[in-house]
């Protein structure tokens, strides 16, 4: 059996990301640019996937995948509310630290934002998820997409599958850009930046 080719979005752009504000799992609306993102990625598609409706179409269940989901489908000439969510694709949880920026966190625990820059793939923020623990998660909702899908996600989300598929090393992934204008592709051997 053929591995499936996979086209990851992250959400598009929200207030809180220009502002670099933890989001996690805090529910934001993504922004004007956020909008333009979105539909951006979803015309990249809709010229990319030579039959939209073969496509399996997955995304987290927050408000602000959800809405980069249906402007993607709505490009695509699908409709917009044709697709699956998942909660393992949610956002990692940091739980006190969410609604904070690293800035202001830096005031009151320092020696925390010390300890998370030295070791940011095994550090868990009060309450909150390491990525060590994300990849858990997001690696027992791989093994069941075994179809040629689209899925939006989320930063933290992508950086952990891409770590998971292409093993660059933790530390190094969690540093990574991940863009909110571009398409993420995994041919089952490759991943690419589209």
């Amino acid at each position: 059996m053929t591995a499936p080719t996979l086209y990851f979005v992250r959400h598009g752009q929200t207030d809180w990301n220009v502002e670099n504000r933890i989001q996690g799992q805090h529910d934001i609306p993504i922004n004007q640019t956020g909008r333009q993102q979105a539909r951006r990625n979803g015309l990249a598609l809709a010229d990319l996937l030579d039959d939209p409706n073969r496509y399996r179409f997955i995304a987290s269940p927050l408000g602000r995948t959800r809405e980069t989901m249906n402007i993607i489908r709505q490009q695509m000439g699908l409709p917009s509310h044709g697709y699956e969510t998942d909660d393992r694709l949610k956002e990692i949880y940091f739980g006190l630290w969410q609604t904070y920026t690293m800035a202001e966190l830096g005031e009151t625990q320092a020696s925390a934002v010390a300890a998370r820059e030295a070791d940011k793939f095994n550090f868990r923020p009060p309450l909150g998820e390491s990525y060590a623990d994300l990849l858990n998660r997001v690696r027992s909702w791989l093994p069941y997409v075994v179809e040629d899908s689209v899925i939006v996600c989320h930063g933290g989300v992508l950086r952990m599958l891409i770590h998971h598929l292409t093993e660059v090393p933790g530390n190094e992934v969690t540093r990574m850009t991940i863009p909110q204008d571009r398409i993420y592709k995994w041919d089952g051997n490759d991943g690419v930046w589209l």
